[in-house]
Parts: C-alpha cells; sequence; structure tokens
C-alpha cells in the first residue's frame, strides 16, 4: 500500500492502486465526503466514506481541523471538480479539532483576525499558498546565485555598526537595565557590557558583504535584518529577510544587468513551478478588486503582473530625467500628488514611482544618478560632485523593490563623506582597510525578501507574506 501525499496522488491516473492517505480535514459533508488537506498543494483530495459501514462515533470525530489517516483505493472521481478520488476502506481519528473552539472554520475570515491567529492560519488556503510561493521563491534565490557563481556569505546578525547611518537599530545588551554602570560623563558604560561596546541587531549585511566580495569576487547574503522603524504601515516591518549580492568589479552598469536578470529569473521559476497556487491568488486578488471602486483597481492581474517584469525590458532613467518627468506630469500640475514635485533633489515617494513605471514608462523602471544628499554614504561619488551611482528598481504596485549603488572605492573620498556626516572611521577602520589593500570598483544592492513574496502573491500587507510579522507593540507567537 503506497503512502503518498495528496500532489502525488491527484496527479495520479494509476487507479484502483490501495493507496494512504495522512492530512487534515478541510470540509466533511453529507456524512459521506471529506475534503482532504495535507498541504502538499492548494488542492484538497476527495474522500469518499461508506457512512454505513462506519460508526456514528468516528463519523462524528471526523471534523474541520481535524488531523486522520485514510486507507482506501483510488478511483477515476464521478463528481465535478476533481479527477480522482480515494474510496475509503479505513479510518483513522489522529487529532480531534473541537468543532466549538476551532477558530478556522470553513468561511471567510478577515486578515486581522487571521493575523490574531497567525499559527492556525497557515491552515488557510490564501496563507498556504504564499507561504508555498515564499519556500519556492527563497529556493529559486539560492539557486540563481550559485548558478552564477556566487558564495552564500553568512553576515552576523550582531553588529557594532549602522551600515544605514540612521541609526533605528534594536540594542543588544545583557546590562541590567534597573543597575546601568554609568562612566564619568554619566552615559552607559558600554565597556562592562557582554561584547565591551555598545552593539546592536543588523539593519544590512552590505559593510561585511563588501569585505568578502573583495576577495572572493562574488557573494550574496539571505538572512534576518531588523529596524527599530516605529512605523505601522502596510509595508514595515521590524525584522524581516534580505538577499543583499555584492560583486567585485562591477560597475553600476554591471548592478543594473544583474538585477534585472536576478528578478526576471526568480519570478519565471515561481511562474513555472507554482502555477496552481499563482492561479489561486490571481483569482483571490480579481475577487477583491471587484471590491474597490473602479479608479482604485489594478489594471493588471497577479499573473498579468508577473510575466509583465519578465517580458518587460526594464527602463533606465535617471533621477534627473525623472525629476523633469513628474514635474511636469499631469499629476503634479494638477496637485493630485500628495508629496509635489517643485525642485531636484527631492526624495521620490512610492506615488511618483508607480506614476513612472504604471503611467509613464509602462514597464519597470531603474532609476539611476540620485543626489548624494539623500543617499548612504558609501555610495560612489560622480564627477558632478552632486549626484552617487545609486539606482533603484521600481515595480507596478509597488514602487521601488530593490536599492543599491557602485560603492565608493576611493579611500579619501570615502573619509571625506564620512567625516561629513560624522560617522566613526574608528568604528568602520576595517571597511576603510578594503579602501587601502587592493581597492577596485565594486557593486551590490538590496532586496528586501518580503516586499519581493508581497508583489509575487498580490497580498496587499507586508505583514501577511511572513510567517510570524513583528511590528511596533507586536511580538506574539
Amino acid at each position: 500500500m503506497n503512502k503518498c501525499t495528496v500532489a502525488e496522488l491527484l496527479s495520479s491516473n494509476s487507479f484502483l492502486q490501495e493507496v494512504t492517505i495522512k492530512g487534515w480535514v478541510r470540509t466533511f459533508r453529507a456524512n459521506r465526503f471529506i475534503a482532504l488537506n495535507d498541504g502538499s498543494t492548494i488542492n484538497n483530495i476527495q474522500c469518499v466514506v461508506d457512512f454505513e459501514n462506519t460508526s456514528e462515533a468516528t463519523l462524528k470525530r471526523i471534523t474541520t481541523g481535524a488531523a486522520i489517516s485514510i486507507k482506501g483505493t483510488l478511483t477515476e472521481s464521478q463528481g465535478k471538480g476533481q479527477s480522482v478520488e480515494i474510496q475509503v476502506n479505513e479510518i483513522e481519528i489522529l487529532g480531534d479539532s473541537n468543532p466549538e473552539e476551532y477558530p478556522i472554520q470553513p468561511k471567510k475570515h478577515s486578515f486581522e483576525f487571521l493575523r490574531e491567529n497567525a499559527h492556525l492560519r497557515i491552515r488557510t488556503n490564501t496563507f498556504s499558498a504564499v507561504m508555498r510561493v515564499r519556500s519556492a521563491l527563497s529556493f529559486a534565490i539560492h539557486k540563481y546565485f550559485v548558478e552564477n557563481g556566487f558564495y552564500h556569505f553568512h553576515a552576523p546578525i550582531i553588529t557594532g555598526s549602522d551600515a544605514e547611518g540612521a541609526g533605528e537599530m534594536f540594542q543588544v545588551s545583557t546590562l541590567n537595565p534597573n543597575k546601568l554602570p554609568k562612566n564619568e560623563t554619566g552615559t552607559v558604560d558600554h565597556s562592562k557590557d557582554f561584547f565591551g561596546k555598545q552593539t546592536n541587531l543588523t539593519v544590512s549585511g552590505q559593510l561585511e558583504a563588501e569585505t568578502y566580495a573583495m576577495a572572493l569576487g562574488k557573494v550574496y547574503t539571505f538572512g534576518p535584518t531588523f529596524r527599530a522603524e516605529n512605523s505601522n504601515t502596510t509595508r514595515h516591518l521590524a525584522e524581516f529577510w534580505m538577499i543583499e549580492p555584492e560583486v567585485a568589479f562591477n560597475n553600476l552598469d554591471d548592478n543594473m544587468d544583474l538585477a534585472e536578470d536576478f528578478i526576471k529569473s526568480v519570478i519565471s521559476d515561481i511562474l513555472k513551478n507554482c502555477k496552481d497556487d499563482l492561479a489561486f491568488l490571481n483569482d483571490r486578488l480579481l475577487q477583491e478588486e471587484k471590491s474597490k471602486p473602479q479608479n482604485e483597481r489594478s489594471e493588471l492581474s497577479l499573473l498579468e503582473k508577473l510575466n509583465f517584469v519578465v517580458e518587460n525590458n526594464f527602463k533606465r532613467v535617471s533621477y534627473t530625467e525623472a525629476i523633469d518627468i513628474l514635474r511636469n506630469c499631469k499629476p503634479n500640475k494638477n496637485k493630485k500628488f500628495q508629496y509635489l514635485i517643485n525642485e531636484w533633489g527631492a526624495d521620490l515617494q512610492s506615488e511618483h514611482e508607480r506614476y513612472l513605471v504604471e503611467k509613464h514608462f509602462k514597464c519597470p523602471v531603474i532609476l539611476f544618478d540620485y543626489p548624494a544628499n539623500i543617499k548612504a554614504f558609501y555610495m560612489r561619488l560622480n564627477e558632478d560632485g552632486k549626484t552617487v551611482r545609486a539606482m533603484d528598481v521600481l515595480f507596478p504596485g509597488i514602487g521601488e523593490i530593490v536599492g543599491g549603488s557602485q560603492r565608493e572605492e576611493r579611500l579619501e573620498v570615502l573619509q571625506q563623506k564620512m567625516k561629513a556626516l560624522n560617522i566613526d572611521e574608528h568604528e568602520l577602520w576595517w571597511y576603510l582597510d578594503t579602501r587601502k589593500f587592493g581597492t577596485a570598483v565594486h557593486s551590490g544592492f538590496g532586496l528586501g525578501f518580503e516586499r519581493l513574496v508581497q508583489y509575487a502573491t498580490g497580498m496587499g500587507n507586508i505583514r501577511d507574506v511572513i510567517p510570524y510579522p513583528r511590528t511596533p507593540q507586536n511580538a506574539e507567537f
């Protein structure tokens, strides 16, 4: 007797074979038809019970959420909606589920309710589909980099440096908060702490990855990062995962080539390998869009958005050209933008990025050569002295999904920029060493994994694409 998964059985045409299947009951109707799911696919398999020859006590225990084991015969289905079904010979209840208490009943639940039950929401069709796509994307990312000669680099999670210069970091300490040691100036004496200095959870593995790229050539990080940003939006998390490749000898053009090829590759991968889940999520989004006013509906379905990225060349546009386009566009002139564009140097918002992608160019866009004063210290200064070799990849419906740059490889220029921003050279002595010993042009970018999963699944809130979201005032589970 074959022990199989639901996915294997649904794709089988070996009828009349004896099978064993274990899973969770999604529905049980007419005391006869069990919809069983084991997580291997979005689709359920129908199991037909001979209720006249099954004890009433067993039938009462077949409830939504119960874990059961079924032995039976795989047959061609006589009903609509499935090609195969199991004629049940034997049922074993592995774990009961009290229908009066089980919160995930076969009805529509709000996402807010499901976030409160994040430990059980994975048992719904929507979240099981999202998390299977997330898993497939993760595998596709590693596969892409390995096939392209990259080495996986594990960046430290605890760090003494702030890669972003924003200061919005979670501190790591073993000091008793009620008895903090103080130094002569009255501030906390971090020399008494575990690491002998102030340390934090990392916001990025980039700086450390750069040091490894300058020896291994091509490296990438894929790990957790943390931002202590008190932001309760649908696009922010306090804990999230980042993909950060760094490549020695790559300039900005090479960096843009890499970002475009990488994104197209991983999205192509899930279009090929997650068809059932994406079809379900596509239909879910279409139904959701119908409840919105016409002017708020997306022009593209989920599958159309994904193919839009894969099939279109990314348009490369300088920041200066983008500002001219935005300054002269109708939404800006008619004051429809929340943030009006009046002058060069403005920091672009999501509404501006989406206008460029969705309305003006109608394709993914890479903006480059941003003003130096709105970008990080490590980005290479251009010859004009006012812009840096930065680049952002913009997508429909989401705006920026990738941020990167050619790194400043010139020691003197980097030191000048750090001094102007009051960044302590002593804290980053090791980073500056890479500019002293065998410095070379190099580039990299960062991609927030949850932003990519959000785009790939069509979910409106980033809290719904990570198993247990960490946000302000929320660290449940």
